[in-house]
């Protein structure tokens, strides 16, 4: 591994501490499944110490990237880049045909928005036909069950009115909007939120045209030569807009997002850029709360309890913001869960690669949602929210799962202009 840097392997100094915070490490109680037997590995590996074989791989890609270990560490071991850099040595798990359909949708579609709304749009049409029903007959047990786990797409994706949108009231901030890949596709709605909610506290909100997907299931899965291409597009894209800051409403996006400077550190042309643009990425919550909100917000009755996203709590370091803008809705009650911040095991798409890891997670949270006694669930980062309403679906309790931005929206009613 001569790509990776090894200063970084050495800043641990294996206290252990990131030992119960690690979900892996949990659940079997392994050092090699823990970030410090890892990080061993990994430093073996680039050592030339010990082979890239495939009991290396497997260790490598059980782990979540949830970054819990990043959190806990006292020695600031940023142990996602040493494990997204080891990935790119790997490559995607799974078998050579997995692997064939990973690298398809990395490098062919998720760059290409056409491409992806025609994906999903023959999605939604198996679904509403009698396909689904006729090919669940035949599936074997594993398709069946990657089938269920599948949303429902719905009738209408999002599309911004226009690449402009005015302020509603007096201008506070120019900002840029990041519309996604799965976002405008799955949940239209939370993207129309955020723009109703971000213009109602005065912010003129840019879509710029030429953006794409931002990379984060490329780079968590070690395909980084169409992610840096993405990077480098939104970039363009972007930095041109004379904005204020970069709105993401997707945790794993705007982590992505925010180390794009890692990713194109190499990149003597857009290394500077990259900084620049890091600086302005914003999670909405992050942003909103430093904005602060304006306008009357309508009382709601509800009591949610909140799920940490571990790319906004534990990658982005954003806990605080959400819960206050959860808490300046009138008569709205929080309540905290056990574990919060711990990985609800949807980690991009290691609910479909490592289903029995995951779904052990996932019983885990639904567990300690059901002891917060809320009514619903408020997660802001669209793999969450998926897997959590399955959870809801197969394990219970039954509640709904809304992004932050749609309990805002709801507190602003009418008032938010459409």
């Amino acid at each position: 591994m001569p790509s990776l840097d090894l200063a970084e392997l050495y800043q641990c100094v294996h206290c252990g501490l990131c030992l119960n915070q690690c979900p892996t490490y949990r659940v079997t109680r392994l050092e090699t499944e823990s970030p410090r037997g890892r990080i061993h590995l990994v430093k073996a590996a680039a050592e030339g110490r010990i082979e890239l074989n495939d009991r290396f791989k497997e260790h490598l890609q059980l782990c979540l990237l949830c970054r819990a270990c990043e959190s806990a560490c006292p020695s600031g071991v940023q142990y996602g880049r040493i494990a997204e850099t080891a990935r790119e040595h790997i490559g995607p798990p799974g078998s050579p045909m997995v692997k064939a359909v990973l690298n398809f949708v990395f490098t062919r579609l998720l760059p290409y928005s056409g491409r992806l709304t025609l994906v999903f749009t023959l999605l939604r049409l198996y679904q509403r036909s009698g396909l689904r029903k006729l090919a669940r007959v035949f599936m074997p047990e594993k398709l069946r069950a990657m089938d269920a786990m599948l949303p429902a797409v719905p009738a209408k994706f999002f599309r911004p009115a226009a690449n402009v949108l005015p302020a509603i009231g007096a201008r506070r901030a120019r900002v840029a909007v990041l519309n996604g890949c799965v976002m405008p596709l799955l949940f239209g709605e939370v993207n129309d939120a955020t723009v109703r909610v971000l213009r109602r506290n005065g912010c003129e909100v840019v879509f710029p045209e030429a953006q794409r997907c931002c990379g984060a299931l490329n780079i968590h899965n070690g395909e980084t030569v169409a992610a840096k291409a993405m990077a480098r597009h939104n970039i363009d894209a972007f930095l041109d807009g004379g904005v204020d800051a970069i709105v993401v409403n997707a945790a794993g996006c705007g982590a992505a997002m925010k180390e794009y400077d890692f990713l194109l550190r190499d990149d003597n042309n857009y290394s500077d850029k990259a900084k620049r643009f890091t600086a302005l990425v914003k999670d909405a919550g992050e942003f909103l709360a430093g904005l602060g909100l304006v306008g009357d917000l309508q009382p709601s009755h509800l009591t949610v309890t909140y799920q940490d996203p571990c790319h906004l709590a534990h990658g982005q370091k954003i806990r605080r913001q959400p819960r206050e803008l959860l808490q300046a809705i009138p008569g709205l009650r929080l309540i905290e869960m056990d574990g919060s911040d711990r990985c609800c095991g949807s980690a991009g798409i290691y609910n479909l690669t490592h289903a029995g890891m995951s779904q052990q997670l996932l019983k885990e949270k639904m567990q300690a949602i059901s002891a917060a006694n809320a009514d619903a669930i408020v997660a802001p980062n669209p793999g969450c929210m998926l897997q959590l309403r399955y959870g809801a679906q197969r394990y219970g309790p039954n509640l709904p799962v809304y992004h932050l931005m749609d309990l805002l929206d709801r507190a602003y009613g009418e008032t938010a202009t459409k």
